[in-house]
């Protein structure tokens, strides 16, 4: 299912239902977010916004589980809140169908 992301299908639902955005700060597991705000400084900032399935975070950085990389991650996710505007949506748009398209990050 990960190869060929249809594990990501049932977030569609979410987005439907109006509880996550098609782009943004990805959502985390409850137990990490507790842990990345107690050692990441402003790392709360990235729930400003609903939670996605794509964002500027996961097109710039490759995946990673460490603290180190969430505060990498946090830096992209907040540089898109605040410099949020349609051209940074339709790129991350298609840097995201480059991605799935040659199949990279899995």
């Amino acid at each position: 299912m990960r190869k060929t992301r249809f594990d990501e299908l049932p977030q569609m639902w979410n987005i439907l239902k109006g509880e996550m955005h098609l782009i943004g700060p990805r959502a985390e597991w409850k137990d990490l977010v507790e842990k990345y705000e107690k050692e990441i400084p402003y790392y709360n900032e990235r729930h400003l916004v609903a939670p996605d399935i794509t964002g500027w975070a996961q097109v710039n950085y490759p995946y990673g589980s460490s603290v180190e990389d969430a505060k990498q991650k946090l830096m992209y996710d907040l540089y898109y809140i605040k410099n949020w505007n349609i051209w940074l949506e339709l790129k991350i748009v298609w840097m995201t169908a480059k991605t799935v398209i040659k199949k990279k990050g899995i």
